[in-house]
């Protein structure tokens, strides 16, 4: 029978000849193979990106045809992301933060216990808060956002960061890959080490991370300055990149070299700087992810200084199903001068809260065997009936 092309089944044939041996004599295994050679290659099972949303300028069945999963009212494309991609449409993942969920309880405490900031809003901190960053750079990040590991916190107390561009940074830098270069970035960033820039054009998009690449955006940016890319032509090339298609490459490199010759580099700096690029496009981050989710570590930061009661008590309301980060998050607060009150059914509530700025009134939810509805019930008929006077008042 004739095979395809990358048939895995001819792998599985010439590294076993016991296999083809039999395939060759006995016809069951010669049907068994001929049937496994048809289902190779074919569609198994069909899954559905868990926040992925497509977007398009009309209708999607214009585009698209769709289905829906069984027990499900949301439409799925029938296409893959690559072919949704092909023909155009726009792919949109949205994660959801419990981050969000904790800045927002908090900000209902702020407003709640200090009448002058009924007008609070995270968008207008200041982002130059020196007494901030000197938390981070402290390495005292426990509960803010991304940046509340041991590895990260070590790295913090290295790079003492005092801008928002230091947490973009070190954001996009704390992964497998770039990891490597956190040693430079602090070393340039301390004045030990001096940048160093492949030419003096990109200076100014390389400057606020000392000269190295660190995000996708800088590698589409020097494409543009040094080798005459369009913006979305320097964005097919980052893919290549990416992908480490030898032929694709092969192909941008001629490009590269050509718009670099217009702009002044020889053939040989044109390929010193392709050959950068193509280093740190291998696992340049995105910047524009990396600035969102400094931007909400600055916020938990910020909340973790200046409102420092309403930081723990949002916390722990959101992980009080989690005795070991309740604990940690304790352990954490007391350090920082919290004291709690003890759990009491003639004061406590189902949340966390704030008294005074030093100290936090236990949550009943987090008690266990408790549920909102209990204690939701236990509040009401403390409201209802005044405080309980005995247990079996309360029972």
């Amino acid at each position: 029978a004739e095979r395809k092309k990358n048939d895995k089944m001819v792998y599985a044939l010439e590294a076993e000849p016991v296999l083809a041996e039999r395939e060759a004599k006995e016809e069951d295994v010669h049907t068994l193979l001929e049937l496994a050679r048809k289902l190779e290659g074919l569609t198994r099972n069909v899954g559905m990106h868990a926040g992925g949303v497509l977007i398009a300028p009309g209708k999607l069945t214009d585009f698209c045809p769709l289905y829906l999963q069984p027990g499900s009212t949301s439409a799925v494309s029938q296409y893959d992301k690559n072919d949704v991609e092909a023909i155009g449409l726009v792919k949109f993942d949205f994660l959801g933060l419990a981050t969000l969920t904790i800045l927002e309880i908090a900000r209902e405490f702020i407003i709640q216990r200090h009448p002058s900031q009924k007008d609070f809003k995270f968008e207008n901190l200041p982002l130059d808060d020196q007494r901030v960053y000197a938390l981070f750079a402290d390495g005292n990040t426990e509960a803010v956002f991304q940046f509340e590991s041991i590895g990260m916190q070590r790295m913090l107390k290295d790079a003492r960061p005092n801008r928002l561009e230091d947490l973009i940074a070190m954001n996009a830098l704390y992964r497998p890959g770039p990891m490597d270069l956190i040693p430079t970035y602090i070393a340039r960033k301390q004045g030990k080490e001096t940048p160093e820039y492949p030419d003096p054009r990109v200076k100014p998009i390389l400057e606020e991370t000392y000269g190295i690449m660190v995000y996708q955006e800088q590698v589409m940016q020097t494409a543009q300055i040094l080798g005459g890319y369009s913006l979305g032509g320097a964005d097919m090339l980052r893919r290549a990149m990416g992908k480490k298609d030898e032929k694709e490459m092969a192909s941008q490199r001629e490009i590269f070299r050509k718009g670099a010759g217009v702009n002044g580099l020889t053939q040989e700096k044109a390929d010193e700087v392709f050959d950068l690029m193509e280093k740190f496009a291998g696992y340049g981050f995105n910047k524009s992810h990396s600035a969102a989710y400094a931007l909400l570590a600055y916020h938990t930061a910020w909340l973790k200084r200046h409102y420092t009661a309403e930081f723990f008590c949002a916390n722990m309301t959101v992980e009080m199903d989690d005795t070991d980060k309740l604990k940690i998050l304790f352990g954490d607060a007391q350090k920082m001068g919290i004291s709690f009150e003890s759990p009491d059914v003639n004061r406590g509530n189902y949340r966390f809260e704030p008294i005074t700025d030093r100290s936090v009134r236990y949550g009943l939810g987090a008690v266990k065997g408790t549920g909102q509805q209990a204690i939701e019930s236990i509040v009401k008929a403390r409201t209802e009936g005044g405080p309980f006077t005995s247990l079996y008042d309360f029972c």
